[in-house]
Formats: C-alpha cells, structure tokens, sequence
C-alpha cells in the first residue's frame, strides 16, 4: 500500500513490536471500503460545526438564575423559558448525532474486525476506515472535554425538564374548555418523554460520548457472538500501538503535512486505549496486555503542553485503572 509502511510485526512478547503509518491526513476509501465509508463520512461532516457550537455554548444561566430568585414573576419565568428552549435543541441535535457515531462505529467494526484477516492486514488494506474510526474517537474525547467543563449544559437541561413537568402540572390543573386541546401545554412539547429520559441519562455521564461508544463497542461483541472477542480487542489494541509508534518514530511523524497530526494521534491513542480497556475483560493494564501503557504515557508526557487531560482520562475514564491488579508502577507513573 502506498501510503502505509509494514516494516515489521514481531510478536516477541504480549506487546506487538509494530511499526506502521497509515495515513489520517490523505487516506482515500478502496472499492471495498466505499460503501461503509460515505455513509459515515456523510455523518462525520457535520462533526466540525457540532465542535464549534458547542464550544461556544454559553447557557442561560442568568435567565435561570433570575427566575429562580423571582418565582412568582410571570415575566422571568417567560424569558427563562424562551432562553432555555432553542439551547435545549441545540443539545437534542448534539444527542442524535452522537447516535449516529454510534451506528457508524458499529459499522466500521464490522469490516476490521471481521475474520476474513488480521488486524494488521485490517489496518493495512482499511486505511481509510481506520481514518474514519480516529476521527470518530478525536471527536468523542472534544465533545467530552467541552461538555465536561461546561455546567451550563447539564444546568440548562435540568431546568427544562423542571419547567416542562411544572406547566403540565399547571396546565392539568386548569378548568378545560368544551372542544379545548386536551393539554395546552403540549404545543411547547420540544421531544418525546423518552428522548427526554435518554439525553438526560447521557447527558448525566462526565464523559457521555466516549461512556456510549464503549458501550456500543461491548454490545457490537455481545451481537456478533460468531467473531471471537480477540477480533475487536486485537484491533483497538493494535489501532492504539499503531498511532503510539507514528508519534514516537521521526520516520513517521515527520511524514505529517500538519503538526497537529500528532496530537490527533494521541487522542486516538487515548480513546482507543479506554475503547480496549471496556472491552476486554481484564483491561488495558494487565501485565499480559497488547498495550504499552507505559510507553503510551511517556509520549504523552513528551507532549505534555497538549495532553494533561488527555492524561487524566487515561486515570478517570477507564474501567481497570483502579483495579487491584494493575500494577503499581502504572498507577505512580499515570498520578505522577
């Protein structure tokens, strides 16, 4: 392949001693690949624009905390009302796309875990869709770094459903009109009690993107009950050393157009890594592991004006890290 370099795969311990680039900047779909590959890129081009509206989600808590203090003012509560509905929808719109990414990652693991090959002939004949897969998990670790460390968002949708579960109760509590609606209020009905239920439910997560893919990768083992699980841990593990080694290596990141590549990769590294982590039984930092996890923290230390967070999911965000039987030298080096 013309833009992935298998110099070798020498399995010599539970860690693969791989070197491979595969291409995040320029890799083009194969035959095989289009079909999978423009229905999700048709959901991944909306993925910028999301990041940027959230990043400048800046909520109604003034008009919220102006009708909480005047409850008995029609007008605040009216201009709590009108601020907080429009962002509401803004956030039932950041809900079902990441829906979709779900449907998408289940899509892309169809091809690279499916057993007609290895892994690493995965990665090699399926550049393109490993591309797509990184750029599923870049954009799950900024949609939780923002959603994270904005409380506006949880705030604002708390409100809404407090506000909507009162004008029913108002709104029931009224003397009905021969021929009136049913319920007045329902024309202010932005979602369904259940979408509700959901986004509240993922919302609710400090991390709800990356808390949903991993269980779309869990349920995506549990469905596919004919593919052993090493088919889809063999590719997280092997997509994680992948990006690990081109951050590491000159010969590889040198090849990058963008320097910012290389922090695209460490992301994938991380969102990988916590993917694996949720998956396979024993995690990502046992001793047997296919995971460097200490060379995986070094690179990230090497770039550490860029990756703190990225350090404290590898700590917060995982299943195992608190597990007795990972070894202390991880859990020093990942606190220190």
């Amino acid at each position: 392949m013309g833009n992935l370099l298998r110099v070798l795969n020498d399995k010599g311990g539970s860690v693969p001693k791989v070197n491979l680039f595969v291409d995040f900047e320029k890799a083009q779909p194969t035959d095989a690949e289009k079909a999978v590959y423009e229905k999700v890129a048709a959901v991944l081009e909306r993925a910028p624009r999301i990041i940027d509206e959230l990043g400048g989600y800046t909520g109604a808590g003034e008009q919220i905390r102006e009708a909480i203090s005047k409850p008995s003012n029609e007008d605040t509560q009216e201009k709590a009302w009108n601020a907080v509905r429009p962002l509401v929808l803004q956030l039932k719109t950041y809900y079902e796309f990441c829906t979709e990414l779900e449907t998408a990652l289940t899509s892309i693991l169809s091809v690279l875990c499916s057993a007609d090959m290895t892994a690493m002939s995965h990665l090699e004949m399926h550049q393109a869709l490993t591309k797509q897969l990184a750029e599923i998990l870049d954009f799950s670790l900024k949609f939780d770094d923002l959603k994270m460390n904005n409380p506006s968002i949880q705030n604002d949708f708390s409100y809404y459903r407090r506000t909507m579960s009162r004008k029913r109760l108002e709104s029931n509590d009224q003397p009905r009109t021969t021929g009136a609606a049913s319920n007045s209020v329902e024309g202010e009905v932005d979602m369904r009690d259940d979408v509700a239920n959901r986004m509240s439910l993922f919302y609710a997560h400090p991390t709800p993107l990356l808390n949903a893919l991993s269980a779309t990768t869990k349920r995506f083992v549990e469905m596919h009950s004919e593919l052993p699980l090493e088919n889809t841990t063999d590719c997280l593990s092997m997509v994680a050393c992948v990006c690990r080694v081109m951050t590491e290596n000159p010969n590889y990141y040198t090849r990058f157009e963008n320097e910012e590549t290389i922090y695209f990769c460490l992301r994938v590294m991380v969102g990988v890594i916590i993917l694996y982590d949720h998956v396979h039984p024993v995690g990502a930092f046992a001793k047997n592991a296919p995971i460097d996890i200490h060379k995986s923290v070094k690179v990230l230390k090497d770039h550490s004006q860029k990756t703190d967070g990225l350090l404290n999911a590898l700590r917060f965000n995982t299943k195992h890290f608190n597990d007795e039987q990972t070894p202390k030298a991880t859990k020093t080096l990942l606190s220190s």
